[in-house]
């Protein structure tokens, strides 16, 4: 534990600080600043329907797979993490954690839209990810099961049982059920959704991630039009915590930055290598539409989502009283909303934690294919999953959160190396999908529209090169 201890305070202290802001900041100035000059855009296709393969099966459509994604971000960093980084690290963190998402939206658009390119067929419509395009784009096999392995003991085993453990403890404060009985709940839940495939995960996460978001949402902006004098006080004291001139945690503006770079990574995604699995599933006309879907996720999960439960803890009396994770959040919203807010919260965190675990789940599965198409390997990693959940339930994760946030890291470094030697990919099918838009017409795109591009498997060529 002392050594996981060193690692994440080396990783997190120094090397992803520089890593994720300069990733951001050079995919952003690279692409235009994607974030803020295609922002219309993204709402504007976040309603095409999938297309039709050559099969003649109709995939997923832009919003099914932007749901599965928004299901494994919208969780208990939303909720509990974000409490965890005001109670730790002040209310600056928040300031860092809008950076980290900002700038993030960069590579998160950079990372999908190369997913997008390098997917491949399979029984439900298309994979993809971070595996594929380390192995189709850069020829490195190696990379690409490092990555798999990596990622599908992270989210489907470590960060479904700190999903699970939150959702315990929530129901524990709000009813004082045991842990052991909602452990078996959810164990059994998970069970049902994952055993039926992929189809099953993304009509599930299209009903509830929206859904729940939204009441969520909308529970947070009636606090803060009950408070809205004291907003302006709020604004002032994360700018001021954040850049160290009114410090109110020990460690001031180096704990600001750490929690909140940390804790918004945790909760948007951005940049780790993780949505991009998400994002291959769709079926588009050009991969930059998923590209800037999956660029929205990330200001919906960030700027939107955590931006509610930072406001909701700040404009509480007692947000520095000690308490930390969903216990925190819950106190704050009571204080707002009275004693049935405790439910309302525990509610809300078994809807985000659960849809988490079935999107986290999913990355685990694709990952697993890309290593090798085996059924068996697929039915005991489920059951591993659901032995996970259940796990997370009755246990303290301290040590779980520790190993969590590490491989959170090293996927994330793996994952910006492969983005930043591909990323002239990206940038040269973003350069493609504004030429076809400038020209009125909706993007379409083909194997060669970037000449010279290997590795391509579920994008046609040309009718007119065929002839």
């Amino acid at each position: 534990m002392v050594i996981v201890n060193f690692l994440n305070n080396l990783m997190w202290s120094y090397i992803l600080i520089v890593v994720l802001i300069g990733a951001g900041l050079f995919f952003s100035i690279k692409t235009g600043f994607v974030q803020l000059s295609f922002f219309k855009e993204m709402f504007r296709i976040l309603g095409d329907r999938a297309t039709v393969s050559s099969n003649g099966k109709r995939g997923l459509s832009s919003f099914q797979a932007f749901c599965i994604s928004a299901a494994s971000r919208v969780g208990t960093g939303n909720i509990a993490g974000v409490a965890t980084a005001i109670a730790t690290g002040g209310p600056g963190a928040v300031f860092w954690m809008w950076l980290i998402a900002f700038l993030g939206a960069g590579s998160s658009f950079v990372e999908s839209t190369l997913a997008q390119i390098y997917k491949v067929k399979d029984r439900d419509g298309y994979r993809g990810g971070p595996a594929y395009y380390m192995e189709k784009g850069l020829n490195n096999r190696f990379m690409g099961i490092i990555f798999a392995i990596i990622i599908t003991f992270c989210f489907g085993l470590i960060f479904n049982s700190v999903q699970s453990n939150t959702i315990s403890l929530a129901f524990t404060e709000a009813f004082g059920v045991s842990r052991t009985v909602m452990g078996i709940i959810l164990a059994i839940l998970t069970a049902i959704v994952i055993f039926g495939g992929v189809k099953r995960i993304a009509r599930f996460s299209q009903v509830v991630v929206p859904i729940m978001a939204l009441i969520y949402l909308v529970i947070a902006l009636f606090v803060v039009i009950t408070n809205i004098t004291e907003v302006p006080t709020v604004f002032s004291l994360i700018i001021k915590n954040a850049f160290g001139i009114e410090e109110m945690v020990g460690g001031g503006i180096g704990a600001a930055i750490m929690m909140g770079i940390k804790r918004g990574l945790f909760s948007n995604e951005a940049g780790m290598g993780s949505a991009p699995n998400a994002a291959a599933t769709a079926s588009v006309s050009h991969p930059v539409k998923q590209g800037l879907i999956q660029t929205l996720g990330v200001f919906v999960d960030t700027i939107l989502i955590c931006s509610a439960t930072a406001f909701m803890i700040l404009l509480s009396d007692n947000f520095m009283s000690g308490q930390t994770g969903i216990q925190l959040t819950q106190t704050a919203l009571s204080e707002h909303l009275g004693a049935w807010a405790t439910i309302f919260v525990a509610i809300a965190i078994f809807l985000f934690a659960f849809s988490s675990v079935i999107g986290n789940y999913y990355y685990g599965e694709t990952n697993i294919e890309f290593i090798k198409e085996n059924k068996s390997a697929v039915f005991i990693y489920r059951l591993a999953v659901v032995a996970m959940v259940f796990y997370g339930s009755i246990v303290d994760l301290d040590v779980v959160w520790s190993l969590a946030d590490l491989f959170m890291g090293v996927m994330a470094l793996i994952n910006i190396l492969a983005i930043v030697l591909l990323g002239h990919i990206a940038f040269k099918a973003l350069t493609d999908y504004k030429g076809q838009r400038n020209q009125g017409k909706d993007p379409v795109f083909y194997k060669d529209s970037i000449p010279g591009l290997k590795g391509i498997e579920s994008w046609e060529e040309r009718k007119e090169a065929k002839q």
